[in-house]
């Protein structure tokens, strides 16, 4: 997608953005459109259509809807529906233009249009690869800021890219594949990219890593994504880790196939996410320092894979009981938060399509966190979580859940049993900790089976803006 400041209209759908038809009233309609419009408004209509035959307009109408952020995300829905009628009516272009006294309203349109517009064509053939008309999205002067300009089109860019390395599957996406998506990235927008092989996994001791890998014939990575200003503001790295399962059958604990193996190639749903954020934060240039941490391998189920009753020595010298093989992302996380203790970090936060616990609780509207970050991180990603409606519902890490994961022959054990499931693995991720931590459950919100507003089919990159939003409001 295309983003610009133009005054050129002629190939483009016209988009006006009014509060209510008096807003209209110096832009050149008809009485007839006019009355068509205010009649539509009263009907309380958010997306008004008129077609002049040798051009497209369209009014999108806002009307508050409680909170600020609430009517944001309106906005948002409305873009999407924007995009699809542009793409029905084969227009190739949309130009804002904005009268609303709504602040970001064109912005908010924009980015629901564009994330929308979203399509993964690569495995499509013939009639099926039908791709979408709408390529180019422009603003009238005064309409939307550069500095809001240039967000839109890195988190648009971030989120593509993020949704595309989740719909890949396995067939080509393998732990070894990753890296090199990784690296392509990391060249493109400008951060470092070092990945350890097996033998430097072994050399590190990584045995959570190693012992979800062993069932698998690809070989595991371990991916260190750094982006590091001269003027950082922050005098401490802040360290993002990402669960990149490249593919979950369970291992030994075999997953059924019908609506939970079928779409396990998004198990690496936390790598792409924090990939995707690395590169946003390069390409706008964030004074920020920011490391990203991802594992990678497969989880399957072959002739050398790790069995329930092994103990396992992870990187940090803990010993772990491994009572299921399918709690395997908690295995190779909890190598990468002790990874992340050399950097003696601000902040580390980690991004997991972790518990179907998660999922069962909170659904498909929001992430799952926990952590033992300061009050005001916690409210500061919170908010984040608002205003990019990617919300987020605290879990506490209660002593009495860590009494769950005591194991009798080793130190932990890596699930807590029936209950609890999502902060018992989160108190499994907190023993590897020793600086502010979060830990986000996105297992949720990561895949979609359907489309719904501006969240296309498959990867969602749900969770990467609240994230980005944060960076932006991060104060050391």
């Amino acid at each position: 997608m295309k983003f610009s400041i133009t005054a050129k209209t002629e190939k483009s759908a016209l988009v006006y953005v009014a509060d209510n038809v008096a807003g209209l009233d110096a832009l050149a309609f008809t009485d007839e459109e006019r009355n068509y419009i205010s009649e539509a408004m009263e009907s309380d209509e958010a997306l008004i259509n008129l077609n002049r035959y040798t051009q497209q307009v369209f009014i999108c109408h806002i009307k508050p809807k409680g909170e600020e952020w609430q009517t944001a995300e309106k906005l948002r829905k409305t873009g999407a529906r924007l995009a699809e009628t542009a793409n029905r009516l084969k227009q190739t272009a949309l130009h804002f233009i904005a009268t609303s006294a709504f602040p970001n309203a064109a912005l908010l349109l924009a980015q629901g249009a564009a994330l929308a517009n979203y399509q993964f064509l690569k495995y499509k053939t013939g009639e099926g690869k039908k791709e979408n008309t709408l390529k180019e999205i422009s603003f009238a002067k005064g309409s939307i800021s550069n500095a809001d300009l240039k967000q839109l089109d890195a988190w648009t860019a971030a989120a593509y890219k993020a949704r595309t390395l989740v719909n890949e599957p396995l067939s080509f996406l393998t732990a070894t594949q990753l890296s090199k998506e990784l690296a392509a990235l990391g060249k493109e927008a400008g951060f470092k990219v070092t990945t350890l092989d097996k033998a430097a996994i072994e050399k590190e001791g990584m045995g959570g890593l190693l012992s979800v890998n062993r069932g698998s014939k690809e070989p595991p990575t371990f991916n260190i994504l750094e982006y590091k200003p001269e003027k950082a503001k922050n005098k401490k790295p802040i360290v993002l880790v990402g669960k990149g399962v490249v593919y979950d059958t369970g291992g030994l604990s075999l997953k059924p196939t019908p609506n939970s193996m079928d779409r396990m190639k998004s198990d690496m749903s936390g790598a792409a996410l924090v990939t995707g954020a690395m590169y946003a934060i390069a390409k706008l240039q964030l004074p920020l320092h920011i490391i990203a941490l991802i594992p990678a391998t497969d989880n399957r189920p072959g002739e050398d894979a790790y069995v329930p009753g092994d103990v396992i020595q992870m990187m940090s010298g803990a010993t772990v009981e491994v009572l299921n093989t399918d709690a395997e992302g908690r295995m190779i996380l909890a190598d990468a938060l002790h990874y992340a203790k050399q950097y003696k970090p601000a902040l580390v936060a980690d991004f997991a399509t972790l518990t179907g616990a998660a999922s069962v609780a909170v659904g498909e509207h929001g992430i799952v966190c926990m952590g033992t970050a300061g009050e005001d991180l916690k409210n500061e990603f919170k908010a984040a979580g608002f205003r990019q409606y990617e919300r987020l519902v605290e879990y506490p890490l209660w002593d009495e859940y860590g009494e769950q994961i005591k194991s009798e022959v080793a130190d932990i054990k890596n699930i807590g049993g029936p209950t609890g499931g999502a902060i018992t693995a989160g108190k499994f991720l907190e023993h590897f900790t020793d600086y502010p931590w979060m830990h986000f459950d996105i297992a949720g919100v990561s895949f979609a089976t359907a489309k719904k507003g501006y969240l296309t089919t498959g990867g969602t990159a749900y969770g990467m803006r609240m994230l980005l939003d944060f960076l932006n409001h991060y104060r050391d």
